[in-house]
């Protein structure tokens, strides 16, 4: 073995597996559980040449269905993204930047990070929020920690109908950072206010909603956040921040931590990620947040100039001492994200909400007409809904894929309580003619 590209050699990697004291290579993967280790050979293709790789990928790659039409969200929306936001994005300068420690060589790094706070921070009605986090989970789970940290309790209130995903990942944040998770039911479909007052102990850090949830509900904590500052614990709400363009602001509401994911911003899909999370907070909380807050200011000849006013040296160089281990930054999403918020404006963000809720309800009294479909809960919603079929779920998803649609998610792959209820979503880019096909392909369906 001895290419430029893979620099040790057989007797280089031996030196070193007897100076750690380790027979071979895999024992380095010991604590990798066996059950997910791949058994199997590789089953790699011997070496092509150049023109051979690319008509094997070109071949592959039309194996794929890109002209799907989605009605499913659940935490990754197909919104329209604006030209502009791609090819800014695609700038050298943008793509390649680092994280800007230096600022005389930074400015532009920071002026849109600048600019992505600000925006963030109207949109939401809070008074500062960082750039930025990993995604719209972990965003949460550190939030988490800033409340634990602020109030130094260790229980923490979560509802039910966060997104599954968002729960496993803040109980998996609460047992390595020793609090303790404890659900909240819903009633339907939302928090039940009697069961969380029931719960509000002096050892409740804080109380986490989502906003829309889950089940794409509408929360609205106005009617129980005094009840959580009575009790001295915080309001951390987990939203779809392009929803506030229409729904009512946590900044109105109260709320102390705002977080979410960032995708619908502007974001494509991506399968799955890389996506940006959020938090926005108030002053009170501002050097409990993590991750980064570029400040604007003005340089030696007075002109405007921006500097990484906060941030937590200890995430950097104290880790022990420090509330969280958040020292990158999506800074190329969150590019994306101001460019979206600039190009579309107040008013562009205000009929894209409008076009999503009037979509989706006209897509859900069509569906709940059909005699196949029902209604489960009866709360206002952004641009998901619920519905029950007594069809089976397999059925109609392989009836809507024939015909190019993706299917809403199937709750049941949740919990077993929801078999073949439907999470539907409707954006702004579903037109009347797309959700009239849906609506005949699941009308044409029969048990």
């Amino acid at each position: 073995m001895n290419h430029k590209y893979i620099p040790h050699t057989d007797k280089d990697i031996q030196k070193m597996l007897e100076k750690i004291k380790e027979p071979n290579i895999q024992a380095l993967f010991k604590e990798i559980p066996e059950e997910v280790k791949l058994k199997r050979d590789y089953h790699l293709n011997t070496g092509l040449s150049e023109s051979e790789v690319s008509k094997t990928l070109k071949a592959l790659s039309n194996m794929d269905k890109n002209d799907l039409i989605h009605f499913v969200g659940a935490g990754s929306y197909d919104h329209y993204i604006p030209t502009i936001i791609h090819h800014i994005t695609s700038r050298s300068e943008f793509y390649t930047a680092y994280t800007p420690y230096q600022p005389e060589v930074s400015q532009g790094t920071l002026q849109y990070i600048f600019e992505f706070q600000t925006m963030m921070t109207e949109l939401t009605n809070m008074d500062v929020c960082n750039a930025s986090m990993y995604d719209g989970a972990t965003s949460c789970a550190e939030s988490i920690m800033m409340a634990v940290s602020k109030t130094r309790r260790n229980k923490v209130l979560v509802s039910s109908q966060l997104h599954p995903h968002t729960i496993e990942t803040i109980k998996t944040y609460g047992h390595f950072n020793g609090y303790e998770i404890e659900l909240l039911e819903n009633k339907q479909g939302i928090v039940d206010e009697v069961e969380l007052e029931n719960k509000l102990t002096k050892e409740v850090a804080c109380v986490v909603v989502s906003h829309p949830n889950f089940f794409g509900l509408i929360e609205d904590p106005s009617d129980y956040i005094d009840k959580i500052h009575e009790n001295k614990s915080l309001l951390i709400m987990n939203v779809n921040p392009l929803s506030l363009g229409l729904l009512k602001t946590p900044g109105e509401i109260g709320c102390d931590i705002v977080c979410g994911e960032a995708q619908p911003l502007g974001i494509p899909l991506s399968y799955g990620g890389p996506y940006l999370g959020f938090i926005c907070t108030t002053k009170k909380l501002m050097r409990k947040i993590p991750g980064r807050v570029v400040g604007q200011t003005t340089d030696v000849e007075g002109k405007r100039a921006f500097v990484l006013t906060l941030q937590a040296r200890e995430q950097h160089i104290r880790r022990e001492k420090a509330n969280s281990n958040i020292c990158s930054n999506q800074s190329l999403n969150a590019l994306a994200a101001t460019v979206y918020m600039a190009t579309m404006g107040k008013k562009g963000i205000v009929e894209v909400c409008e076009q999503n809720v009037k979509k989706a309800h006209y897509a859900y009294q069509k569906i709940t007409s059909l005699p196949q479909f029902e209604k489960v809960f009866d709360t206002p919603f952004f641009n998901e809904f619920v519905v029950k079929t007594n069809i089976n779920y397999k059925k109609v998803k392989d009836a809507l894929l024939k015909e190019n649609m993706v299917a809403g998610l199937h709750l049941g792959d949740y919990d077993t309580r929801y078999n073949n209820h439907i999470l539907f979503c409707v954006t702004e880019k579903r037109t009347k003619d797309e959700i009239d096909k849906l609506i005949q392909v699941l009308g044409g369906l029969t048990v």
